[in-house]
């Protein structure tokens, strides 16, 4: 790096405005590469995005700190954008009032099997206790599930990470699950990936089908909220 890059450099990695910037731009690329590949679920523009963030941060020896004090204000926008799911669930009111009944078998099986297969998975692969209680909210949106983890004696930053990477997975990968259990339906197809994947998943389902989204994000809400009542009376059976 020249003497005058590196001078400008200094400059730009100082201001707030660097994080926001880059992750805009990181996102914008990754969206395009998702539009160009025809919306292929493997060219998931959340994995890309952060791939690239990841990639930034380390060649260039950026602190997490210093990013995230401009990239906070897009941290910021999770909660209306959350609040804001609420439109497209109105609009699919009478279809979730109809299924009412498997809404709330689906809501509790799917909630229940995220969290008792994440920690038998843990223990039997040695994982140790406070690495199990991590694991067990994977699947509910980041943050209430670091304010679960942190409640019931896990490691809140590990949570979120395994949550990031439980939400990749589930955009990445829901489709050929469900392509191969013969699963049509864009209401089951949007609950399930919303129970399993949080918000990731629901973008994902949003982008797929505007009823798949409206249920992915109802199966969201209802997921963190029952994780958030179940979870620590499940985990202190494993203490």
């Amino acid at each position: 790096m020249t003497p005058r890059i590196a001078e400008i450099w200094v400059y730009l990695a100082a201001s707030p405005l660097l994080g926001l910037t880059v992750t805009l731009l990181a996102y914008q690329g990754a969206f395009w590469i998702y539009r160009r590949s025809g919306s292929n679920p493997l060219a998931n523009p959340v994995l890309i995005a952060v791939t690239a963030l990841v990639l930034f941060l380390t060649l260039t020896g950026t602190s997490y700190q210093t990013y995230f004090a401009g990239a906070q204000f897009v941290h910021f926008l999770l909660g209306p954008a959350t609040v804001a799911l609420a439109i497209p669930l109105y609009t699919q009111f009478k279809r979730v009032k109809a299924m009412l009944l498997p809404v709330v078998a689906g809501l509790f099986a799917g909630s229940l099997t995220a969290v008792l297969s994440a920690v038998f998975i843990g223990r039997l692969f040695g994982a140790s206790l406070p690495t199990q209680l991590s694991l067990a909210p994977k699947s509910v949106t980041t943050p209430i599930a670091m304010g679960i983890a942190e409640r019931i004696g896990g490691i809140p930053s590990l949570t979120a990470v395994l949550v990031i990477v439980t939400g990749i997975l589930g955009a990445v990968g829901a489709r050929y699950v469900f392509d191969a259990m013969k699963l049509r339906d864009p209401a089951i197809r949007g609950f399930a990936i919303g129970v399993a994947s949080h918000g990731i998943g629901t973008a994902r389902a949003f982008q797929v089908n505007e009823q798949s989204g409206a249920f992915a994000a109802l199966a969201m809400g209802l997921n963190g909220a029952l994780t958030a009542l179940l979870l620590p009376t499940l985990a202190s059976g494993l203490h």
